[in-house]
């Protein structure tokens, strides 16, 4: 029985070229600076981004912890959306380990306003916590993969200038938002401070993501590491996957794009009363089920096919590189027999 995993592009496995390298790859101690890898790897992120330095962290969690706490300090108040991956699903960590509070916005749509973020900045006042930093998220998770314009992002970045805040991107998947607006990823990314990025997700690396910014951020961010545990010490085998994610994976990223809209396009196609498509944005397909969206994920994964509830009555599949053609017919066969066993 064929298998195909749609829960997210984490599950993406290393490629035969990333495993050759790990194999050979030239390795120090880290945490003394001296993992010759580790130190390539980071240099490269940091040109690749436009920005001065960047640091090599386990996960984006950890990522956009530290950005965080670098930023800030502790009893200051952050905004960011109420959709937003760092408010939803990292555990409480801007509270509990950097010590802030969370101001939401709305951001639905992938961003919010910069009229609700101007309104939402604390003015100097006894009673209230300092605004200590702007966070936003590009491609948005909750928003279904939405792909933010470098305008919008701009927008937010003028504002936060004005008024001397600083701006941190949650960039997990920054490459599949450079590849769907068709700009370059440096150009994105130009006027926020620092920028957290994923090489496990669609560029396929095994483990680890990379935080950007200026030179002192990344100085302070790398003792941080060091506090929450994160020092990896001969991280230079990890590393060299890194490498040839950032050197040959970020190229094909619209492969990605284009099976996703191929998988949209068979669904609809289907004219299906039980399964509909929401929205196709970037690598993200988002289905509407009207039917037992629980017995359909379970008779799915009993042919083969893992899918992720994504809300009530949704879906959310995700494309990446070990997701083939002949695996995007098979699943829209398998909706077919499914959505006939449910009408039997």
């Amino acid at each position: 029985m064929r298998e195909v995993d749609l829960r997210s592009d984490t599950v993406t496995r290393p490629t035969a070229k990333m495993r050759e390298v790990m194999a050979k790859a030239k390795v120090g101690d880290d945490v003394y600076r001296e993992d010759p890898t580790v130190n390539k790897l980071e240099e490269k992120a940091a040109q690749a981004l436009g920005k001065e330095a960047a640091l090599f962290v386990p996960s984006g969690t950890m990522g956009n912890l530290l950005a965080v706490m670098t930023h800030t300090q502790p009893g200051d108040e952050i905004i960011l959306g109420e959709n937003s991956h760092i408010f939803c699903y990292e555990v409480g960590g801007l509270a509990k380990l950097a010590g802030v509070q969370a101001k939401t916005l709305a951001d639905s749509s992938g961003i919010f306003s910069p009229k609700a973020m101007q309104e939402a900045i604390r003015d100097d006042n006894i009673h209230y916590p300092r605004t200590g930093l702007i966070c936003v998220e590009n491609t948005h998770n909750r928003a279904g993969g939405v792909a933010v314009s470098k305008v919008k992002l701009d927008d937010i970045c003028n504002l936060a200038i004005k008024n001397n805040l600083p701006v941190h991107l949650d960039g997990a998947r920054l490459f599949n938002a450079a590849a769907e607006l068709e700009i370059d990823v440096k150009s994105l990314v130009k006027n926020v401070d620092s920028v957290m990025f994923c090489i496990s997700k669609g560029l396929a690396a095994p483990v680890g993501s990379l935080l950007v910014g200026s030179k002192e951020f990344i100085m302070q961010a790398r003792k941080n590491r060091k506090m929450l545990g994160g020092g990896m010490r001969q991280a230079g085998m990890l590393a060299a996957a890194g490498l040839v994610a950032l050197e040959e994976m970020t190229n094909r990223i619209d492969d990605d794009h284009n099976l996703a809209n191929k998988f949209a396009k068979l669904v609809k196609g289907l004219d299906s009363e039980m399964i509909r498509v929401r929205n196709v944005n970037t690598n993200f397909v988002i289905l509407e089920v009207t039917d037992d969206i629980k017995g359909l994920i379970t008779q799915l994964a009993d042919r083969g096919v893992k899918i992720s509830q994504f809300g009530p009555g949704l879906l959310r599949a995700v494309i990446h590189k070990d997701i083939s053609n002949e695996d995007i017919n098979y699943v829209v066969n398998q909706l077919v027999d499914v959505e006939g066993k449910f009408n039997e």
